[in-house]
């Protein structure tokens, strides 16, 4: 920080009048461009490069350029995921050393010292996101500038416009995500289909749907609604593993083995898999409904969206497409793959307990039981456990067994 009440006469020969810099000054851009669809990245990564070099030194050069193809609302571990052939096809003429995480994880390695970005949302949208990566950056002594925040002033100042402008990011978002969702929902209303066809389903454009004339981004694409599979063996297999879920409550192993028996009466593109197999039962639109908003994939594990509860699912309000089961039948099987899954979880907690017992030479039998706990003998001892038996309940038991010992 330089100060204007400096001392009377000119002191700028003696040594340590000013600070030598530790490390030479290296600047990095960072961009973004939301969609290759909605934007078009060799027209606005160039732009931002031009609007972030103004805050360039003298005769200094960026020594490395960062920049995504990515929706803003990702986080960093989700981002610069697309493959470098996607990146080479869009001819940007700015080099790419890697996107936001790249950046985050090269930037001390490479000796940078400012990130500079035309704004902070070409970082990210959310403002947590940001905050986070600047937070990560600053801990190695990287500063982050943006090219629209003023110059001069107050610190508090410079942090109020940047807070400003990262709050309007994070309000954007949210209005984005809230008009999308309404989207989305009289998508399903309508009775358009969200992502693939399940399996006795293919997916044929609804001729009766508006087009939207050609706009900004191209033309409107197409509607799709569900249509029966020309292979009619489809909807019988998957009636058959409906049935065998709800009516002999069979697990997803023994409708396996069934219906690979009989390969030419229920045919399937490969093998049938307890994924595909649990994915049917569980899917409402075997019953004839469009429904959305079952997962959502942007905040489970990557590669495992996170299940909403079934009070958020978007119900078109009538039958869309030829249904497979009734909406009874469909329900009738979510209640018995329920009380499957109880049993196994009970099952393998006890199964626990017993294979700890065992090793210390006791032997676990159940004496009597009720609606709610079960009275086992263990060694010389009773034991009332819960039904079913939580996890830190077998851990307390098994701990008590190994203390005995």
């Amino acid at each position: 920080m330089t100060t204007p009440f400096g001392p009377p006469i000119d002191l700028t020969d003696l040594e340590g009048f000013e600070r030598a810099a530790l490390r030479p000054r290296r600047a990095a851009f960072c961009g973004r461009v939301s969609t290759k669809d909605n934007q078009d990245p060799a027209s606005s990564i160039p732009r931002q490069v031009a609007l972030a070099s103004e805050r360039l030194e003298p005769g200094e050069e960026f020594v490395a350029y960062f920049w995504d193809v990515e929706s803003g609302m990702l986080p960093p571990e989700l981002r610069s995921l697309g493959s470098q052939e996607m990146y080479d096809a869009l001819a940007v003429p700015v080099p790419r050393a890697g996107g936001l995480q790249d950046l985050v994880d090269r930037a001390e390695h490479l000796g940078v010292t400012h990130i500079l970005a035309e704004r902070s949302d070409r970082v990210a949208r959310a403002m947590l996101t940001t905050l986070t990566v600047e937070h990560e950056l600053g801990r190695i002594g990287v500063e982050v500038v943006y090219a629209n925040e003023p110059v001069g002033g107050t610190e508090s100042g410079r942090l109020r416009a940047r807070r400003s402008s990262q709050v309007d990011a994070e309000i954007y978002r949210t209005a984005l995500m809230e008009m999308s969702m309404g989207g989305q929902i009289q998508h399903a209303i309508s009775g358009w289909n969200h992502g693939y066809a399940p399996y006795p389903y293919i997916r044929v454009v609804d001729e009766s749907a508006p087009v939207r004339a050609r706009g900004r981004f191209g033309a409107d694409r197409p509607r799709h609604k569900l249509a029966p599979h020309s292979d009619p063996r489809r909807f019988d297999a998957a009636r058959e593993l409906c049935r065998l879920r709800r009516e002999e409550h069979l697990k997803s192993a023994d409708i396996i083995a069934i219906l690979a028996s009989e390969p030419d009466r229920y045919p399937i593109e490969g093998r049938w898999t307890h994924g595909l197999v649990e994915g049917l039962i569980a899917n409402p639109k075997l019953a004839g409904y469009q429904v959305y908003n079952r997962k959502a994939a942007r905040t489970g594990r990557p590669g495992f969206p996170r299940l909403n509860p079934v009070s958020e699912w978007v119900w078109s309000p009538g039958i869309v497409h030829e249904p497979v089961v009734s909406l009874e039948e469909w329900k009738q099987a979510q209640q018995v793959t329920a009380g499957l899954r109880a049993v196994t979880e009970e099952g393998g907690a006890l199964i626990r307990i017993r294979t700890a017992a065992r090793r210390l030479g006791f032997t676990v039998t159940a004496v009597s039981s009720n609606d709610t706990h079960t009275l086992y003998r263990i060694g010389g001892r009773q034991v009332a456990l819960p039904t079913p038996i939580p996890d830190t309940v077998v851990q307390q038991v098994i701990s008590d067994l190994e203390s005995a010992e």
